[in-house]
């Protein structure tokens, strides 16, 4: 194979046959896949599914801790796993720019099989174009993913089961991703130390759902960062939150980098964290077990819900005062993800 993409190859020809079967289809494979149908056939016991889809287009496509490959699984898997679904197929769509390498190409489709199978769902079927040179930045990838929903969490998504006095848990460090990517797009600081939580924590949801009775909501914190879910759930539900600044997880280098740098750590994306909201109950429960795994290790618990001020989140700062805490005006930089 040649080493760089050409018209061609986005052309439904032979140079298209053979870019699916020895890039896609070698690193893909699977039942669904092997029968090279227009549609994938799956099955299914479950009455209800959950449908999502989500396009990535980060920059840069490589940087610590995962590129676009792994993110473009992990971002959907994600999005499935807070619904309450078991998330079981994706579907790939490449977006890639003529000249683009067959090595980078390889790398991040290598990357999507081996986060996958991590998070236990099948790549079944996917759609490949090619835009002239200067028509695209270099590859976008866009992921669809179905999951399955019992019957006992269907109704997780839409944040109506939230209640007052209900307890919110976040599963570790903010702010990760998007200080990672700002230092590897503009390389302010050489050994920062900044790595992407980029990662699949569908298998701790699970355990999360399989272990309690009150989980009342769940939802994974991507652009927007902390402040933007909350004011977002907010809004949502009519009821506020009472947040305690001292108790969310930050760690080191992005406090240092967003010291230097002037951001506000709550404002800043993540690929791997979540909030969790639960019954006061089994608030114990709930960050014992989200302690427990490997994507959840610096689990807290770090607020709670309230009637008193309604579609606002209030902040107990380190200082001992309240304030209201604001959600980000407009994003910082653009392809975080």
């Amino acid at each position: 194979m040649d080493d760089k993409i050409e018209i061609g190859h986005g052309s439904g020809g032979l140079m298209t046959q053979k870019l699916i079967h020895e890039v896609f289809m070698k690193h893909f494979d699977n039942e669904w896949l092997r029968a090279e149908g227009d549609s994938a056939i799956v099955e299914s016991t479950h009455k209800k599914i959950a449908f999502t889809t989500d396009s990535y287009v980060i920059n840069p496509l490589f940087f610590p801790g995962g590129d676009l490959g792994k993110l473009a699984v992990c971002g959907t898997v994600n999005d499935l796993a807070v619904t309450g679904a078991r998330p079981g197929y994706l579907t790939a769509g490449f977006i890639i720019e003529e000249g683009f390498s067959f090595e980078s190409l390889e790398a991040i489709v290598k990357s999507m099989k081996a986060e996958a199978d991590n998070a236990g769902v099948c790549i079944v079927a996917g759609d490949t174009k090619v835009v002239e040179k200067g028509k695209a930045d270099q590859i976008f990838i866009n992921t669809s993913g179905v999951g399955f929903v019992d019957n006992l969490h269907s109704s997780l998504a839409g944040g109506g089961l939230i209640k007052d006095g209900d307890v919110v848990f976040l599963n570790g460090t903010v702010g990760d991703h998007e200080a990672a990517i700002i230092n590897a797009r503009e390389g302010f600081f050489e050994s920062a130390g900044l790595v992407s939580d980029c990662a699949s924590f569908n298998g701790m949801i699970r355990r999360l759902l399989d272990q309690t009775d009150t989980v009342r909501f769940m939802r994974d914190i991507t652009r927007g960062g902390l402040a933007g879910i909350l004011h977002e759930v907010a809004q949502m539900t009519s009821l506020g939150f009472e947040i305690e600044e001292n108790k969310i997880p930050v760690g080191e280098s992005v406090q240092a980098f967003c010291e230097a740098l002037g951001y506000e750590p709550l404002h800043m994306a993540c690929e791997g964290k979540c909030i969790v909201i639960a019954h006061e109950s089994e608030s114990g429960r709930v960050e014992a077990i989200m302690k427990n795994h490997e994507y959840g290790k610096n689990a807290a618990r770090i607020g709670k819900v309230t009637q008193k001020h309604p579609g606002e989140v209030v902040l107990e700062t380190i200082a001992g005062g309240r304030r209201l805490l604001e959600p980000p005006r407009e994003a910082k930089v653009p392809r975080i993800c």
